[in-house]
């Protein structure tokens, strides 16, 4: 009985860094603007991952799951190297980490809402 009580608690325990960055708890929740271009693109589940230049930073920005691009309207082409975008959404509540969750992209001023609940 104590094995598996320990055996749950750790498995519970190796678990939660990864519900927690998959959530919104690692943000600091407030509104934040990134303009740049893409230099990297991973796109696919469990969420896409864009490496962003901004002026002279490198910006890690998380986008939809694929289902969710679709129905915003994105595609997999306008995401690509050497697109120029805005991201609109919440940075790392950690200042020193230079990573954002995407809420929303605007390309050619038209907004393409990731999370429209959110916005």
């Amino acid at each position: 009985m104590i094995r598996f009580a320990l055996a749950t608690i750790l498995a519970l325990a190796t678990a939660l860094p990864a519900l927690a960055h998959h959530g919104w708890r690692w943000t600091e929740g407030g509104q934040f603007e990134l303009t740049g271009r893409v230099t990297e693109a991973q796109l696919g589940n469990p969420h896409g991952v864009l490496t962003m230049q901004v002026d002279d930073e490198t910006w890690t920005v998380e986008v939809g799951q694929p289902w969710r691009n679709d129905r915003a309207g994105l595609t997999d082409e306008m995401l690509a190297p050497g697109a120029e975008l805005v991201i609109i959404g919440e940075r790392s509540a950690d200042p020193a980490d230079q990573r954002m969750k995407a809420e929303a992209v605007v390309i050619d001023g038209e907004t393409y809402p990731l999370y429209p609940e959110r916005l």
